[in-house]
């Protein structure tokens, strides 16, 4: 089933991210994931305010595929650079409707 990772990333420090981005898209790639969306251009219409410099969306054929990338200890140093640099949140995504 496809899954999707949904991200919200407010950068407190950018030092980590010249040495993030080339890594992370090899490392999703290599786990048959692909970016849908990795942009500032975005607004939130409804609910408490939660605010975020960047949201990203990244497509993946299964929730294992999105489960592998997070823990490959390739994607390790990169994804703890991330969490210290910023202020994240990450979440794995079933691309279903329960409610149909």
């Amino acid at each position: 089933m496809t899954c999707y990772s949904v991200l919200a990333v407010t950068p407190t420090n950018e030092d980590w991210i010249p040495g993030y981005l080339a890594p992370a898209l090899e490392i999703i790639t290599k786990h048959g994931g692909k970016y849908i969306a990795r942009t500032t251009d975005h607004e939130q219409v409804e609910g408490d305010p939660q605010p975020a410099a960047l949201r990203i969306i990244i497509e993946w054929p299964s929730k294992q595929d999105a489960l592998d990338f997070v823990n490959d200890l390739d994607y390790a140093p990169h994804l703890k650079a991330r969490t210290e640099g910023s202020n994240s949140s990450h979440f794995i995504i079933n691309g279903k409707d329960d409610l149909a």
